[in-house]
C-alpha cells in the first residue's frame, strides 16, 4: 500500500531518527558532561577600529560613515547599539555594513510569493535559489514551473535545495527542472554514496534565498511550500483547507549593494559543496544606491567556531538599554541566551518573547516552555501567538537594531544548520518591525507567573523530558 504521510511527517521521521541516533551517543557522554559549552567567543567590550560602512563604490571613509551612523543614532532611542555593539558585531561577523539599500517587510507567504515570482518573472541574466524545503504540491510546482520557463528563455537558474528538507519531494520534481537546464545542487545528501565531501548527515542548509539577476534578493523564514498558501489574517486564508492553521512568518526583500553579500554566501555554499560547474553569467553587476537602509549580511555555518548570527545576537540584547523584542519558532535557549535576557530584563529593559501556541515541532516546543518559569521570574514577558503556526525569526532591540532571517533560537540552529540573516539598522525600518510585532502581540496570549505555575502535571513532564534533549534537538 502506498504511503499516505506528507512530505513534511516524512522530513519529520527522518529528523526523529537522527535525534534517536544523537541521544544514544549522548547517554554515552552525560556522565562526563557537567555543563553545556560555550558556543560563542567572549563578548565583552572590545576598543576596536570605527565602524566603516560600505557604499555602492566601495568602502565609504570613516567621516562619511561616522556620519551614517550618527544620523541614524539621532532619529532613533537613546541606545548603546551604535556605540557599544556595531563595532563588536563587525569583528564577529566580518561582513561590511552596507548602505544605499531598499528593504522591504514581507509578511506571510502570499505577499513574499507574489513578490518572488514576480522577481523571476523580470529576471534576464541568472537566477539563484537556495531553500530548505521545496515541496512537489501547488506552491511548488508553481515555483518550479515559473523557473523551467526562465531557464528554457536563456537565465541561468542554479538552485541549492537540502537533502531532509526535500526528502519527501519525488526525484521525478527536480528530474524535470534539471532537464531544462537548471543547475541543481543538492545539499548534504542524506545517501552516503553521494556525498561530495565530509558526509555529515546532521548539518542542513536551513536558508531561504532567492537573488534574481545580482540586483534583489529575498531572505527569511519561509519555505516553499502549500503550508503558506493562506496568510495569517481571515482576509489570507481563503486558499487553505479550513481545518489547517495558517502558517505566520516573515520575510525580507532586498535590493542594494547588501544583495552582493548574498550573492557570495550562495556561490560560496555551492562551491563548498562541490556543486557541477556554474553557467557563466554576471553575477555582481554594478549597483546603485537605492535606498536609505543600512544593511549586514550574516551568514552561519556549523564548519564555523561558532554561529556568528548568535552572537551578534547576544551581543546586541547584552547592548540593549529600552527594548528587546523577539519572535521565534522554535525557542530551545542555551544557558548564554537565557542570561542575556534576564540580565537585561534585570536592568530595566523591556524584554518581551512572542512563541508559538502550536507547533509542528513538539519537543522543542516542550523544551523552550520548561524556561518559561525562570524567565518570568527575571521579568521576562512571554506571549504565545494564538491560532497560527508561528513560524518568523526576527529581533529588534531598542527599536533600531533589527534581524529578520532562517535562525531559530535552539541549539539546531546554533550548532548545526547553515543559517542567514540580514541586520537592519535605524528607526524608519525598526519601526515597522515594531509595528509587526504589535500586531502579533495584540493577537497572542500572554502567560504569567500565577498562570504558568497552574499548569498540569503532564505539560510538565513532557517539558521534563523534552529538555533532557534540547542541546541534541
Amino acid at each position: 500500500m502506498a504511503s499516505t504521510s506528507t512530505p513534511r511527517q516524512r522530513r519529520h521521521r527522518l529528523t526523529w531518527s537522527l535525534t534517536a541516533l544523537s541521544m544514544g551517543l549522548a547517554l554515552l557522554l552525560l556522565a562526563d558532561c557537567k555543563s553545556l559549552p560555550t558556543i560563542v567567543p567572549d563578548l565583552g567590550h572590545r576598543h576596536g577600529a570605527p565602524v566603516q560602512i560600505e557604499g555602492t563604490r566601495g568602502p565609504l571613509s570613516v567621516q562619511q560613515s561616522q556620519a551614517i551612523l550618527q544620523g541614524l543614532k539621532n532619529r532613533g532611542q537613546d541606545t548603546g547599539i551604535f556605540d557599544r555593539h556595531l563595532a563588536l558585531e563587525e569583528a564577529i561577523v566580518g561582513s561590511p555594513l552596507t548602505s544605499g539599500n531598499q528593504v522591504r517587510l514581507l509578511q506571510d507567504g502570499p505577499s513574499t510569493y507574489h513578490a518572488m515570482l514576480a522577481a523571476i518573472e523580470a529576471a534576464r541574466d541568472h537566477i539563484n535559489m537556495e531553500t530548505y524545503i521545496l515541496d512537489d504540491d501547488d506552491v511548488g510546482q508553481r515555483f518550479a514551473q515559473a523557473l523551467i520557463d526562465k531557464q528554457r528563455q536563456g537565465v541561468q537558474v542554479n538552485l541549492i535545495r537540502d537533502s531532509v528538507g526535500t526528502l519527501g519531494t519525488p526525484g521525478a520534481f527536480f528530474q524535470a527542472m534539471a532537464d531544462s537546464g537548471i543547475r541543481i545542487l543538492e545539499f548534504n545528501p542524506i545517501n552516503p554514496l553521494m556525498a561530495r565531501k565530509t558526509w555529515a548527515l546532521n548539518q542542513r542548509d536551513h536558508r531561504k534565498l532567492l537573488i534574481a539577476d545580482g540586483r534583489i534578493a529575498f531572505l527569511g523564514g519561509i519555505n516553499i511550500s502549500s503550508v503558506y498558501s493562506g496568510g495569517s489574517s481571515s482576509q489570507g486564508m481563503q486558499s487553505r483547507p479550513t481545518e489547517e492553521p495558517a502558517w505566520r512568518d516573515t520575510d525580507l526583500q532586498l535590493q542594494g549593494p547588501a544583495v552582493a553579500e548574498l550573492q557570495k554566501l550562495f556561490l560560496e555554499t555551492w562551491a563548498a559543496q562541490k556543486g557541477p560547474t556554474l553557467v557563466q553569467k554576471n553575477y555582481f553587476p554594478p549597483i546603485q544606491g537605492v535606498g536609505k537602509q543600512v544593511v549586514r549580511v550574516i551568514g552561519s555555518s556549523p564548519d564555523e567556531p561558532y554561529s556568528q548570527i548568535y552572537a551578534t545576537l547576544l551581543s546586541a540584547i547584552g547592548s540593549a538599554e529600552t527594548t528587546v523584542h523577539l519572535t521565534n519558532a522554535y525557542f530551545a535557549p542555551d544557558p548564554q541566551l537565557l542570561a542575556a535576557l534576564e540580565a537585561a530584563a534585570g536592568r530595566g529593559v523591556d524584554v518581551v518573547l512572542i512563541l508559538p501556541s502550536q507547533t509542528d515541532s513538539w519537543m522543542v516546543f516542550h523544551a523552550g516552555r520548561s524556561y518559561y518559569e525562570q524567565l518570568l521570574r527575571a521579568g521576562v514577558k512571554i506571549h504565545e501567538r494564538r491560532g497560527v503556526i508561528l513560524h518568523s525569526k526576527t529581533a529588534l532591540v531598542d527599536g533600531v537594531w533589527a534581524t529578520v532571517g532562517s535562525t531559530n533560537l535552539d541549539w539546531r540552529s546554533f550548532l548545526h544548520n547553515h543559517e542567514l540573516n540580514a541586520v537592519v539598522i535605524g528607526a524608519d525600518f525598526g519601526n515597522q518591525v515594531q509595528a509587526m510585532f504589535d500586531k502579533d502581540r495584540s493577537a497572542s496570549d500572554a502567560i504569567t507567573l500565577a498562570q504558568w505555575q497552574r499548569r498540569p502535571l503532564q505539560l510538565r513532564l513532557k517539558e521534563w523530558l523534552s529538555r533532557l534533549w534540547a542541546y541534541w534537538l
